[in-house]
């Protein structure tokens, strides 16, 4: 007896932050359904035009503003970007350059190249104690 499988469902919000995109400037529809596994996978593979628009102009999610800019979260917040950027606002700080910016930029490659010190030591170490 085979048991049956229940469709896998989504909200608007998760969905969202799957696909990359900022949620309140998905279309209507989008944001009050829920979206199944099969759905998202659709749009992923296949995405309509209102997808593909704002994953090109924005605006986007902070973490996708924060990746652009080559910053953390977090340091979004401490330049007191608190609101989604379209690509166009994204490129102006970026040539721009605020102090801001350019400090939390530098922060970032820190960080980066001490997480790959780290991971090397790990893995030296594993191969020491084989």
């Amino acid at each position: 007896m085979k048991s049956q499988q229940t469709t896998q469902t989504m909200k608007p919000a998760t969905a969202a932050k799957k696909l990359g995109v900022y949620l309140p400037a998905t279309p209507a529809e989008f944001q009050e359904g829920v979206v199944s596994r099969a759905e998202l996978n659709e749009l992923q593979a296949n995405p309509p035009e209102w997808l593909r628009k704002l994953r090109e102009t924005g605006p986007h999610p902070r973490p996708v503003v924060a990746a652009k800019l080559g910053v953390s979260i977090a340091g979004l917040a401490r330049g007191g970007v608190t609101e989604a950027l379209t690509t166009e606002e994204i490129q102006a700080l970026k040539d721009a350059k605020p102090a801001w910016l350019e400090k939390e930029r530098a922060t970032q490659a820190e960080v980066r190249k001490e997480t790959a010190r780290l991971r090397k030591r790990d893995a030296e170490r594993a191969a020491a104690e084989d």
